[in-house]
Order: C-alpha cells, then sequence, then structure tokens
C-alpha cells in the first residue's frame, strides 16, 4: 500500500460504483479508512469486501444521499464503526437528459437533490466533526458541464454549476478554521454512467460520436484517472490548493 492518505478516515457519497468505486479503492490503498455510502447496497457491500480483502479498512452504509435522516444515520454509522472523518468525497450524482421543455418540475427536483441537496447534507453532517479535528478536506464532484452546457442536459448543466459555487464558497467560510473544499471536474467517463450519456445524446441528435469526442477530449477518461485527481485534492499534497476546480477533461474546456 501507498500512504498518501496515511491516517486519514474518508467518507466517500456515490463511493460503489463508477468513479466513486474507483475512489473507495484508491483511497483505501492509498491508506485511508474508507466509509462508503451509497444506494446500491449491493455494490457498496461488494467494493467495502474488495478493499478489506486486499487488507484496507473500508464499511458501508446505506442512504439515499438527498434524505437527511438517511445521510445523518449513515454518516454516524460509519462514524461509530472507523472514526470521525478528516477527508469528505461528496461524489453521488446522476443525470438527466431531454429536451428542457420536457423536463418535468419532479424530475427537476429529484435531480438537484441528488447532485446538490446530497452535498449540502453530507457536509452538514461531516463537517463539524472535521472542525473538531482542526481541519479536513472536502471534496465535490463537479463536472465539465459546471461551464460548457450540453444540449439536452439543462438540469443537469445547473446542478454541476451549483456544485462549482459549493465547493468554492465552504473553501471561502472555512479556509481559516482548516477546512479545504475543491471540486473535481470529469469530462466523459467510461463509465456505465458516461456510456449512457453519450448513447443518449446521440439519440437524442447531439453529436457524441468517436469522432466528436476524439476532437473534444481525445478519448473517454477512465474512472480511475478521476479518482487520482481526487486523491490529489484529498491528501496533504494539495495542502495549499482551495476553492479550486481542478478539470479532468484532457482540453475539453481549454478549447
Amino acid at each position: 500500500m501507498a500512504d498518501r492518505l496515511k491516517g486519514k478516515i474518508a467518507i466517500i457519497s456515490g463511493g460503489a460504483t463508477g468513479m466513486g468505486g474507483a475512489s473507495s479503492r484508491l483511497f483505501a490503498a492509498e491508506g485511508a479508512a474508507v466509509g462508503v455510502i451509497d444506494r446500491n447496497e449491493e455494490a457498496g457491500r461488494a467494493v467495502v469486501a474488495e478493499i478489506n480483502n486486499a487488507g484496507g479498512k473500508a464499511v458501508f452504509a446505506a442512504a439515499d444521499v438527498a434524505d437527511q435522516a438517511q445521510v445523518n444515520a449513515a454518516v454516524a454509522s460509519v462514524t461509530s464503526a472507523i472514526g470521525q472523518a478528516n477527508v469528505l468525497f461528496n461524489h453521488a450524482g446522476t443525470i438527466i437528459i431531454k429536451p428542457f421543455l420536457e423536463t418535468s418540475l419532479k424530475e427537476w427536483e429529484w435531480l438537484m437533490g441528488v447532485n446538490v441537496t446530497s452535498m449540502y447534507l453530507m457536509t452538514q453532517a461531516v463537517l463539524p466533526g472535521m472542525l473538531e479535528l482542526g481541519g479536513g478536506s472536502i471534496v465535490c464532484t463537479s463536472s465539465i458541464s459546471a461551464i460548457a452546457a450540453t444540449p439536452m442536459e439543462t438540469a443537469y448543466n445547473t446542478s454541476k454549476g451549483a456544485c462549482h459555487m459549493f465547493a468554492r464558497s465552504i473553501a471561502v467560510e472555512y479556509r481559516d478554521r482548516g477546512i479545504r473544499c475543491n471540486a473535481v471536474c470529469p469530462g466523459f467517463v467510461k463509465t456505465p454512467h458516461g456510456l449512457h450519456e453519450v448513447a443518449e445524446l446521440s439519440r437524442r441528435g447531439v453529436d457524441a460520436s468517436d469522432a466528436a469526442l476524439a476532437v473534444q477530449q481525445g478519448r473517454l477518461c477512465e474512472p480511475e484517472e478521476v479518482a487520482r485527481a481526487a486523491l490529489f485534492l484529498a491528501s496533504d499534497e494539495a495542502s495549499f490548493v482551495n476553492g479550486a476546480h481542478l478539470f479532468v477533461d484532457n482540453c475539453f474546456t481549454a478549447v
């Protein structure tokens, strides 16, 4: 095992699959005790078992991260098992791909709940303990969609804009109390979520072909590449990185 998170206790929302699962494995391999919080209980318990079988330390707690009671119970369960977190990765998220005028209020509110309210709830549950410890690092998953709008994704784009400002605001408010908060901002990623997005955009007439993606970001990003960026932000190696947006997009937003 490496040791960039040696002695750290990390909570990862949406840590069961995709980029979240890759981050759970990597954070544990780098020495952290990891609490995985996810609504996918089967996948969550599987990744925790994988970590523990490899000699790491991880626990799982099931929760709908848009539900305050469930979040508070899950964080309390993890804290009881492995201790108070000094790393929080607000990764949980989802997407809606459809024309704006076909997006219902219920869908809009659901997406904001999972992508934005979850960060509020998770941070509210974890931050007081971090402050008691004297500091900690919070990482939030934003997206290229925070600054580069994609057609058919108005609700998603808007939610990720909120993720951008949430991370920056927490950083500014709590910098002088030892808290760092940054956002990791992936491009198109080779996960079931990402591949579904590409297929659905293409079905709806948005050019998300291999050729288009080759121009925009060269290739699909691997989930482990996002996990490594999140690891850097979570670790003490990023001790003077605060309120930043780290794009993992191979120039998508640079051209």
